[in-house]
C-alpha cells in the first residue's frame, strides 16, 4: 500500500506554524518538519571532528636524576694561610657555588706553613664560610700558620663532600 501524493494537501511547519504545500516539506536533523525556505542545516560545532589525543609518553624515557656530589680539582696551591699564628685558611675554588655552613673535605693536599697533610685532610671535613664567588675560609682543627700569608696545598688537591659515592 502506498501513500497519496497530496497534490492539494497542506502541512503545518513546526518552526513557524504556517501552512505550506505538502510536497515542499523537509525534515531537519532534529526531527522538525519545516518548509524548504525555513530549513536550517545542523551547525558544524554540534558535530565536532573526532581528534585523537596527543601522544604524551616518550619511548625509552629516563627520569632526571640528581647528580651525586663529586670532588673538584683545585688550582695549584689553592690554599692560603692567615696571619702568623692564625688557624684560618682561605681556599680559592673558581665558581664554587657553595654556601656558608657547607662541609667540605679536602683530599690529596700537601702540608704547608705549619699545617700538616693529616690536619688539612680531616675525615670529618671543615665547615666553611663563603667570602666570595671564588673563595671561602675554614678554621684548621690543629696547628697555626708559622709564617703567615703563604700559598700551598700542592698541585692535585681536591675539594668535595665528606663522603663520595662510588
Amino acid at each position: 500500500m502506498g501513500f497519496a501524493r497530496g497534490k492539494y494537501a497542506k502541512f503545518i511547519s513546526d518552526r513557524s506554524g504556517m501552512a505550506f504545500p505538502y510536497s515542499e516539506r523537509v525534515k531537519e536533523w532534529n526531527g522538525a518538519v519545516v518548509h524548504v525556505s525555513e530549513f536550517e542545516a545542523k551547525h558544524p560545532q554540534l558535530e565536532p571532528l573526532q581528534h585523537s589525543a596527543d601522544d604524551v609518553a616518550l619511548k625509552d624515557a629516563r627520569p632526571d636524576r640528581a647528580e651525586p656530589a663529586v670532588a673538584v680539582l683545585l688550582k695549584p696551591n689553592a690554599f692560603k694561610s692567615g696571619a702568623s699564628g692564625s688557624a684560618v685558611i682561605t681556599v680559592t675554588e673558581n665558581n664554587h657555588g657553595r654556601t656558608t655552613g657547607d662541609t667540605v673535605r679536602f683530599r690529596d693536599v700537601s702540608g704547608f706553613d705549619g699545617f700538616t697533610k693529616a690536619v688539612l685532610e680531616a675525615a670529618a671535613g671543615y665547615s666553611i664560610t663563603v667570602t666570595g664567588t671564588n673563595d671561602y675560609t675554614f678554621t684548621a682543627s690543629a696547628g697555626t700558620a708559622t709564617t703567615g700569608n703563604i700559598f700551598g696545598g700542592g698541585n692535585i688537591a681536591t675539594a668535595g663532600p665528606v663522603t663520595l659515592s662510588a
